[in-house]
Parts: structure tokens; C-alpha cells; sequence
């Protein structure tokens, strides 16, 4: 199998200050597709805590790395975006996490590319910030302030889905149905016309745009022939009722069928 190129991407934390937000970091890069976490200068943590945040993700948590400063863990890296809320008076490459992934996953084949983010308190720090090649700001209200993990995992949702080869195919339904057939639409708004037409429905509206709207509102929907076939055997219903209904009440009332006259075609 050939390997995604969200292998190139590295998460990179800056004096990360809670365990809880390494775990869940460790999560959202499970989810998304990216193995490769590296502390810079990390609080103290238990890696059996980690895996209980982060279900099923040893394979994440065994390749986490250590550095004591953010140039050695940089050092490799051929883009580094750095996440920030912060303005910078001189005038730097900006970045929404979407225009980031396409920037990123444009030099991907040329070596590894780095999402930089800061500490809990403060974030980056100026220094952290000139280490970068451009800086990404998440768009929000005016309350800028994310959790860690919030923002690792925008970050990793817009790059998973700019490298487009990472996502798991979700199974069609067990029972995959085909579309209807022309003719299977017609003999269905046939069906409901005669179903609307037996409770008189038209008596006081216009059949034609009545049966316009319910034409536009199916469509719209585009439902599979097993769908299709639910409305029209509905409508068979309603009129297989009101026939029902109908020879009952001749039943009791001891008349038949040549007792009934003829109904009466309305102007």
C-alpha cells in the first residue's frame, strides 16, 4: 500500500503544559490520518494516562519525540506553519487552516512540514513564531482563544482532507438499491394522484400545479427505487382503504354494487 503523504506531516508542541491536551492531541492525529508527535521541553507525563485518553493509538504514542529546543525538532523540516491568534506587526505569510493545507501538501514530496503550536497559557512566543515559514490564524469570534487539541485537530481535519488519500471508504448500505426507472416514477405519481383524487383533494386546488410541487419535492430528494416504491404503495394504500371502507358501508346498509349509481364526472 502505497503511504499517504500526510506521512511528511509533523505536530510539533511548544512547552505543552497538560497531559490531558498531549492525549487528546495523540486522538486527533489518530483520527486524521498523522503519526509523527514531537515535545519540545513537554510537561511530565505517564504514557499508560495518554493511551487511556487516547484509545488504540500505541502506534502514535511510540513515536512521540522529545527535544529540549524547537530548533532541533524543526531542524528537518522543509515548511513550518505556526498556529497563532496573535498579530504580528511585520508582515508575515498568513494562513486559514485551509489555504495552510494547500501550501503544506504543495512541498510534501520535498521532506517533512511541521504544524507548530504553543503553550496552553500564552501560545507561541515571538521567537517560537520566527522559527515559522508562515503563520495560521483560525478564523473565530472575537473570543480567539482555542483549546490546544481544538486546534491541532482543525489544523489536521483541513490537511487530511487536502491529501485526499488518508480517508476510509465508508461501505454502501447492505442493501444498495438502484434508481427508479422513468417508468417506475410515472406509475408512482400516477398512484399519488389517484390517492389525492379519492379524498378530494383537487376539489378545491389545481391538480397540475398540485402534482408540479410533489414532482419537485421527490427530485429533490432523489430517493432509490425502494424508496420510490414506499410512496406509491402508501398511495395504493389510502385507495385500497376507501374501497374497503366503501363495501363495508354498502354491506351494511344491504345495497350492492348495482344499487350505486354512477358518479356523477364533475364539471
Amino acid at each position: 500500500m502505497t503511504e499517504s503523504s500526510l506521512a511528511a506531516v509533523k505536530v510539533v508542541l511548544f512547552e505543552p503544559q497538560d497531559p490531558i491536551n498531549i492525549g487528546a492531541v495523540v486522538r486527533a492525529m489518530k483520527n486524521m490520518g498523522v503519526h509523527d508527535l514531537r515535545l519540545v521541553r513537554p510537561v511530565k507525563y505517564d504514557l499508560t494516562r495518554i493511551e487511556q485518553i487516547a484509545h488504540d493509538t500505541r502506534d502514535v504514542v511510540e513515536r512521540i519525540r522529545h527535544f529540549d529546543s524547537l530548533d532541533e525538532a524543526l531542524a528537518d523540516c522543509v515548511r513550518v506553519a505556526a498556529f497563532t491568534g496573535r498579530r504580528r506587526a511585520s508582515r508575515w505569510a498568513m494562513h486559514t487552516p485551509r489555504t495552510m493545507a494547500d501550501d503544506l501538501m504543495s512541498v510534501v514530496e520535498d521532506g517533512p512540514v511541521a504544524l507548530l503550536f504553543g503553550r496552553e497559557d500564552h501560545g507561541l512566543p515571538g521567537d517560537a513564531v520566527d522559527r515559522a515559514h508562515t503563520i495560521v490564524t483560525i478564523p473565530t469570534t472575537a473570543h480567539y482563544s482555542l483549546n490546544l487539541a481544538q486546534a491541532v485537530l482543525i489544523g489536521l481535519y483541513e490537511l487530511h482532507l487536502a491529501a485526499g488519500d488518508a480517508t476510509r471508504r465508508l461501505a454502501r448500505p447492505r442493501k444498495a438499491t438502484p434508481p427508479p426507472t422513468a417508468d417506475e416514477v410515472e406509475r408512482a405519481f400516477a398512484d399519488v394522484h389517484s390517492a389525492l383524487n379519492s379524498i378530494a383533494y383537487f376539489k378545491t386546488r389545481n391538480p397540475e400545479l398540485i402534482m408540479r410541487s410533489i414532482r419537485s419535492i421527490v427530485f429533490r430528494s432523489n430517493p432509490d427505487s425502494r424508496e420510490l416504491t414506499m410512496l406509491r404503495t402508501a398511495a395504493i394504500e389510502v385507495l385500497r382503504t376507501l374501497e374497503r371502507e366503501r363495501k363495508g358501508l354498502l354491506r351494511r346498509l344491504g345495497l350492492t354494487e348495482a344499487d350505486v349509481p354512477p358518479e356523477v364526472p364533475s364539471a
